[in-house]
């Protein structure tokens, strides 16, 4: 009786660590399973994408951005750029790949969902591209107006940028149309024979440093 009364408490016992230890898996799996939560989002410009089309700049360009924390998102760009520089005696085109890294953060959001909303923020781009120049103005003997040429040659260039736009969900579904203006200042570029770039991959195509973008996207939410 009394080894009967022991084999009961010790199979008792063992039934209760096996319950508890079965416990602590399931929660700790159920908790492993929360804390991983796609928070990810898609994007690519349609807008600059269709007038590519109809003109002499092909440029091609997309995102994908995710939440870090609260309402600060992190925000990778990518896409391609060909164009062509036509006035004051410049005949130049560039063409080539650049991305742009960075983060924004929500200023105002939906409380239904925080995805949708208006945010401001800022990224560093960079381009590595061909450019050509098939003329270029110089001042000839007397006075008079004549050209130059240069060869192709690789180049690189930097900027910042700034962002602001906002989003919103369509309908009920994943997709979303996200809107921003891309204020830049180029901060650095390689010459050819001591020449501003005219066009810049990304940037765009100014002569000066100061130059503002636009994205109109269609974007995806993981």
């Amino acid at each position: 009786m009394k080894t009967r009364l022991i084999f009961t408490f010790f199979f008792s016992i063992l039934g209760m660590l096996g319950m508890a230890q079965e416990k602590k898996e399931t929660k700790e799996t159920k908790k492993v399973q929360e804390k991983y939560k796609p928070n990810f989002m898609v994007g690519f410009d349609v807008l600059n994408a269709g007038v590519s089309f109809f003109s002499d700049r092909a440029l091609y360009q997309g995102f994908i951005s995710s939440k870090i924390r609260g309402n600060v998102h992190a925000v990778a760009e990518a896409g391609f750029e060909k164009n062509v520089y036509q006035k004051n005696g410049y005949d130049a085109k560039a063409s080539g790949p650049f991305v742009k890294l960075g983060a924004f953060y929500m200023l105002a959001k939906d409380p239904e969902n925080e995805f949708n909303g208006f945010y401001a923020g800022g990224k560093i781009g960079g381009a590595f591209y061909n450019q050509e120049y098939m003329a270029v103005p110089v001042r000839g003997f007397g006075g008079s107006a004549s050209s130059v040429a240069f060869p192709s040659s690789s180049q690189t260039s930097a900027w910042l940028e700034g962002t602001l736009g906002g989003r919103v969900q369509l309908f009920e579904s994943n997709f979303y149309i996200d809107i921003n203006l891309q204020p830049k200042y180029l901060v650095y570029t390689s010459k050819q024979d001591d020449i501003t770039p005219m066009i810049v991959p990304g940037f765009g195509r100014s002569s000066a440093k100061f130059n503002m973008g636009f994205a109109w996207n269609i974007a995806y939410k993981f």
